[in-house]
């Protein structure tokens, strides 16, 4: 395989530009850009105003990718969000008009205000990278990234994402508060809007083609197979959830791996990358035992923990 050195160069770049912009959150601008190069989507549960759009934007540019926003409400219909055929007179026929989906980074605000059928629509464009529209079929562009954002469910009008659902998502993270130095550097700076407008492309979208492809190819050892597998068999014991992990869920754990390690410069996965990817690929895929006083985050830390390295 060819050393990732050259690829890994620019996806630093990418993470550097991204961090001056989004700032105190290197971990979250190193997952975001982990799960676009495993081919993933990504979904942030979160509070309004932490940098979910910003972090958004910040990446279609630093990346030069196409980026669209949509505002997700209870009356957005699935035509609002893939596009529609219409009729031209002057050729008398149908023509259709693409809708947002079609950008390469599409932010989808607050997905859980909208309602299942639109929900739904997004997510099927997600799995196939493609929309059908009265029978015709129409290929999303290449790469595709969808980052959806979700409110705490707590909060009025929301639809919660069912499982099935959820699992279409590589990877959910949390931004959060930004920490006491990083606050003070936003307060005491430009506004984000001006930051944005000076971004410039650090990767074109074909080198991020090439990451992605090279990230599918690295390395994994009959040894970390085993790891893995030791893992996913730990979700499935009963000890900790209550029900475990599926094998497509595996595949998606591996991917995300593949693609830390290829933000790190190595040629192969190690069990830490496994590790350091765990809670954002199986928090949302996995639902705690019952009186167990812990979330699934905190279960999944506690499964880490209690596998044996290879």
């Amino acid at each position: 395989m060819h050393s990732p050195s050259l690829d890994t160069a620019l996806l630093q770049q990418v993470q550097n530009q991204i961090s001056t912009v989004i700032k105190g959150k290197p971990t979250q601008v190193a997952d975001c850009l982990a799960c676009l190069v495993a081919g993933g989507h990504l979904l942030i549960e979160d509070l309004p105003g932490v940098g979910k759009t910003t972090l958004a934007q910040a990446l279609s540019l630093t990346l030069g990718l196409r980026f669209a926003r949509v505002q997700f409400t209870a009356d957005l219909l699935p035509s609002d969000l893939l596009g529609v055929n219409v009729f031209d007179r002057s050729a008398g026929q149908f023509s259709f008009k693409p809708g947002p989906v079609f950008a390469q980074v599409l932010l989808a605000d607050e997905i859980n205000r909208a309602g299942p059928k639109t929900q739904s629509a997004l997510l099927e464009a997600m799995e196939e990278r493609q929309v059908t529209i009265e029978g015709q079929s129409h290929a999303l562009p290449s790469p595709f990234f969808v980052i959806a954002t979700q409110n705490p469910s707590e909060q009025l009008g929301t639809y919660p994402l069912p499982e099935s659902q959820l699992d279409r998502f590589l990877m959910t993270i949390r931004l959060g508060y930004p920490d006491r130095t990083a606050e003070r550097e936003l307060l005491s700076g430009r506004d984000s809007r001006e930051q944005l407008a000076e971004l410039q492309a650090v990767m074109s979208p074909t080198q991020l083609q090439a990451a992605q492809a090279l990230a599918r190819g690295l390395h994994v050892s009959p040894a970390l197979l085993d790891y893995l597998q030791s893992l996913l068999d730990a979700t499935r014991s009963g000890q900790w959830f209550v029900e475990g992990l599926s094998p497509r869920a595996g595949l998606a754990w591996l991917r995300a791996a593949r693609a830390k390690a290829l933000l790190a410069g190595r040629a192969h996965v190690s069990p830490e990358d496994l590790q350091s990817v765990a809670v954002q690929v199986l928090a949302h895929r996995l639902k705690a035992r019952a009186g167990s006083g812990r979330g699934s985050a905190e279960q999944v830390r506690a499964l880490i923990e209690a596998v044996p390295l290879p």
